[in-house]
């Protein structure tokens, strides 16, 4: 038998990912996975640089490649300006998460209107100019995969009516557009992680105890859980799943 190092080729190999907010939490988790997976991944950053360089030196450590880019992802310009520089780095563009998002609460009588603004900007704006500019760049067998929230179904606590909207926005955004995508041959799905351990929602934080209790499996997720679901959307073997809202939340919603 040779001893010559035969190398399996991992389910992204020659794909090219881009991933909104994939400098920490759940976003970090998906790039990293991605990289793994064997994909080239862009990811961006808009308030640590720091973090964002440490996941793509993890990744390039691993012998992966990524690359950090800058952009605000409630800022039209610098989302536009993110996709072109994904392709001009990497070549293509195959792969689109839409993870970058905000969560700015308070009770819907004393919600600034500054706050509505800019939620609106970074978790809806954001997600539809990030899909379209994408998607003039991908070819048959592309994948969006926006990351949503369990909340637009099941709103477990008060103060976070204009998060849900919000994310209720994506769900709708996602059902239809299957339709001008799907002739393409380019899915899209959303993911809606229930309560994960992440900076925004930690496993100890204010929300825990109470939400522990109504967790089927009676803890709060990790974002390698919520990465693994993206990764299988991402794959060839996702390909006749299109229009899906997959709960990766724990059995909070069942």
């Amino acid at each position: 038998m040779s001893n010559t190092n035969i190398a399996l080729a991992r389910p992204l190999d020659g794909k090219v990912a881009l991933v909104t907010g994939g400098s920490r939490s759940i976003g970090a988790a998906i790039a990293k996975r991605l990289a793994a997976d064997g994909a080239k991944v862009a990811l961006t950053y808009s308030a640590s640089p720091d973090r964002a360089a440490g996941v793509v030196a993890e990744i390039e450590a691993s012998g992966g490649t990524a690359l950090a880019i800058e952009a605000d992802a409630g800022s039209p310009d610098a989302v536009r300006a993110a996709v072109a520089k994904t392709v001009e780095s990497f070549g293509s563009i195959d792969i689109l998460v839409n993870n970058a998002g905000i969560a700015l609460n308070a009770p819907i009588e004393d919600y600034k209107f500054e706050d509505y603004e800019r939620m609106l900007a970074v978790n809806v704006t954001g997600v539809f100019v990030a899909t379209q500019e994408a998607a003039r760049h991908m070819a048959s067998g592309g994948r969006i995969i926006h990351i949503g929230s369990s909340m637009q179904r099941y709103a477990a606590w008060g103060a976070c009516s204009v998060y849900t909207l919000t994310k209720g926005a994506v769900a709708g955004f996602n059902r239809s557009l299957v339709r001008d995508l799907g002739p393409k041959g380019i899915t899209v799905n959303t993911v809606h992680p229930g309560p994960t351990d992440t900076d925004m929602n930690p496993k100890d934080g204010p929300y825990s105890e109470a939400l522990n209790g109504l967790i089927a499996l009676g803890r709060y997720g990790e974002s390698r859980e919520i990465a693994s679901v993206v990764a299988f959307l991402a794959r060839e073997d996702a390909s006749f799943v299109t229009g899906a809202e997959i709960m990766a939340d724990g059995g909070l919603t069942a």
